[in-house]
């Protein structure tokens, strides 16, 4: 039948988070376009494959059961485009890489540069993503490997259709507006509790991760501000709203005029690419991987 990858990929990811508008968000599309492949998809079939119940759809007998074959399709796809790239003589190919704006900023410039010049013929497209949906997005096919972050305190699910290479680690500071504090002496976390603070939502890694440190230390952090965005925390921080937790990578996103404080109570966050399982051997994917780890090398932090 004349289907296409996309819209079987749309269908697959409809039986994972069951709506169109969260398989949408996953796979970078409009749920306009995913309902156009879903209608494609009955058009090619001639079976209705969704059905309406109440203000949500859900997939029919049909549509599990092309569902169920799509994933095995998607799989023996994925094992081609392997099985062509062993073929070739050279690393070339196309590689979309889902990332973080900090990732974007700090570690893809090297990585494209190092890639070039040992892999002309990889091709390296990127999209900018929320941290924690590059998780899914990588599971879901939208997006080749993707550069995250792991906390210890906080660890991600481990999915065994997912491999995590941790690149390197970040030990977290205090960000503190100038001149409020001795930067010269290290600061518990205990010492906080009368602060400000600025975190983002406790249902992201981060924010559950510091706050897990904080009452592990026996506080609870007062959150002010809920921010996601590093920069913007950075801009409240110099202005003397409040504080916030800040790694090195961090700080070089936006040249700011506050104080960093070194924390007693060790808080971590690692740098890692993931991608899955099905994909460890496949050239172009091990060559990239392979250059991220070499970037690694270079910045601050402890390389594994």
């Amino acid at each position: 039948m004349d289907w296409t990858s996309s819209q079987l990929r749309s269908l697959v990811e409809l039986t994972r988070r069951g709506t169109i508008t969260a398989v949408a968000h996953a796979l970078g599309y409009t749920p306009g376009a995913v309902s156009q492949q879903i209608a494609a998809l009955e058009k090619t079939t001639g079976m209705e494959l969704l059905q309406r119940v109440g203000r949500r759809v859900e997939l029919t007998d049909a549509g599990r059961t092309l569902a169920s074959h799509a994933e095995r399709i998607l799989a023996t796809e994925a094992e081609a485009v392997e099985a062509l790239e062993r073929t070739r003589n050279e690393i070339s190919g196309v590689l979309l890489v889902g990332l973080f704006a900090t990732a974007a900023a700090e570690i893809l410039p090297l990585a494209l540069q190092r890639a070039r010049e040992t892999h002309p013929g990889l091709a390296v497209h990127s999209r900018d993503m929320d941290v924690d949906e590059v998780y899914d997005a990588v599971a879901s096919g939208a997006v080749d490997l993707a550069l995250g972050l792991d906390y210890p305190d906080v660890p991600i699910p481990r999915d065994p259709a997912l491999r995590v290479r941790r690149l390197y680690r970040e030990r977290f500071s205090l960000a503190v507006p100038a001149g409020s504090m001795d930067r010269r002496k290290d600061i518990s976390l205990a010492d906080t509790q009368h602060l400000g603070w600025i975190l983002p939502s406790a249902d992201s890694y981060y924010g559950r991760a510091v706050r897990t440190a904080c009452r592990r230390a026996g506080i609870e952090p007062d959150v002010r501000h809920e921010v996601t965005d590093t920069a913007a925390t950075l801009a409240l921080v110099e202005a003397g709203i409040g504080v916030s937790t800040v790694t090195d990578l961090m700080l070089r996103l936006r040249a700011s005029r506050f104080d960093v404080v070194k924390l007693r109570e060790k808080i971590e966050r690692h740098i890692v690419v993931v991608f899955r399982s099905s994909t460890e051997r496949r050239p172009t994917v091990a060559a990239l991987v392979d250059v991220l780890r070499a970037v690694a090398e270079t910045r601050r932090g402890s390389p594994t």
